[in-house]
């Protein structure tokens, strides 16, 4: 016989979860401590700026095979626009110089062998050092494997993989990058084509999600902060939220989709990454011309990423730990990068910058160096009814959307083949 399942958590790993196991016929209540779902994958309108913008940046790239399944489930794919071909511009602040890196479709990488396609000042045998990570050791770093130096790691795999880790590259466990390296570069061009949110993370991920939910009867409550459970028998009973408790029936259960500490706080002997690192997002409501490109690479600048929408352009920063930057400082030199980078797709920009919101997120990712890696929990408990999701669990990805996807679907699944 099965019960409800509760959710605890609305952020993609909970709504995946909460979508999972609706599509099953299971009776859903998810249990969200903010007026909003989404969680660090959301949008939503701000003020300032008068338009809707997104809390943050995420890439997603058309080789995420849960991203997209989750996508087709809820009905939110024809909210993304998949870019024709896997190309990424970069600019490099310092040496004032542009390329493109064009990878081809397949699996065969040939384009290295095109100076037109791979990186400036590079040759085609250089790549093959990334190789070493391919068989690095658990529990060693990127820095103990690959030489962290030289045009190629400072043009290309720096600010890669400072975009999917969160971390500076020599300090992250390089296993789980490695493990990167294979699902994107490793897989083909088809694989690392880039996918825009043009229309903002909540239409494409967020609001399908709760129609598909809403339609199966399934339950949405915001406002509602879980204090802790209540454990009897080797399984929980009980749920403790700030508007009052939930005894749970004999068939229930219960999948947290929580933030690190906050799970290793309900929890008993629960161990959990506890390092994390910061990204700030910067947005300036500015009109991009179509020729733009909608993403752009930036070495040696304070920037990491540029977005550019049709009503803004959004910049990223990676790994802002310790970063005390004043928001209106931040803003102003980030904007004096925007100008020289888009110097030749729009007039000349004002040196003062437009309307800004600058975002940060403090606690953004849990830092993937050997040590967290050794700290991710799985799916299960030793509770039989309790069951954790999180891209900070054990997915085999760094923090982002796809390894979100994966373990919400991983913990509905678990949830069902425990209730037999």
């Amino acid at each position: 016989m099965t019960g409800v399942v509760h959710v605890v958590g609305a952020g993609l790993s909970g709504l995946a979860a909460a979508v999972r196991l609706s599509e099953a016929g299971r009776t859903v209540l998810v249990h969200e401590s903010a007026g909003h779902a989404g969680g660090r994958c959301r949008s939503y309108h701000d003020p300032k700026l008068g338009m809707t913008i997104d809390n943050g940046n995420h890439l997603v790239l058309s080789g995420n095979g849960a991203t997209f399944a989750f996508l087709d489930r809820v009905g939110g794919r024809e909210a993304l626009a998949v870019h024709a071909r896997a190309e990424f511009p970069f600019i490099d602040l310092a040496a004032g110089e542009r390329w493109t890196l064009r990878l081809n479709q397949g699996r065969v990488p040939w384009w290295i062998l095109d100076p037109a396609r791979r990186v400036p000042d590079t040759r085609a045998t250089d790549y093959a050092s990334i190789l070493r990570l391919l068989s690095a050791r658990p529990g060693t770093k990127v820095s103990d494997v690959l030489p962290c130096e030289g045009e190629l790691y400072e043009r290309l795999w720096r600010p890669v993989l400072l975009a999917a880790m969160n971390i500076d590259p020599r300090d992250a466990d390089a296993t789980l990058t490695a493990q990167v390296l294979r699902k994107t570069f490793g897989e083909g061009g088809h694989a690392c084509r880039p996918v825009i949110a043009h229309g903002g993370l909540s239409e494409a991920f967020v609001d399908p999600a709760s129609r598909f939910l809403k339609a199966r009867g399934g339950v949405v409550r915001h406002n509602v902060r879980l204090h802790r459970l209540a454990y009897e028998g080797g399984r929980v009973v009980g749920l403790v939220f700030s508007d009052g408790s939930m005894r749970l029936a004999p068939g229930d259960q219960v999948i947290l989709a929580l933030p690190p500490r906050a799970t290793a706080d309900i929890v008993p002997g629960l161990e959990v990454p506890t390092d994390h690192r910061g990204i700030a997002n910067i947005h300036f409501a500015v009109n991009c011309p179509a020729d733009m490109p909608r993403l752009t690479g930036v070495v040696n600048g304070l920037s990491d990423w540029i977005f550019a929408f049709p009503d803004r352009i959004s910049v990223t920063v990676s790994a802002t730990d310790g970063d005390d930057t004043s928001r209106p400082e931040l803003a102003h030199r980030i904007w004096t990068e925007v100008s020289y980078v888009t110097g030749r797709y729009m007039t000349r920009l004002s040196d003062i910058p437009p309307p800004w919101q600058v975002i940060r997120e403090k606690r953004a990712t849990f830092a993937p160096t050997p040590e967290a890696a050794r700290l991710r929990p799985r799916t299960r408990t030793e509770f039989r009814n309790l069951f954790i999701a999180g891209d900070w669990t054990d997915t085999g990805l760094p923090a982002c959307i796809e390894g979100a996807v994966r373990s919400g679907d991983k913990a509905a699944w678990t949830a069902m083949e425990a209730s037999g």
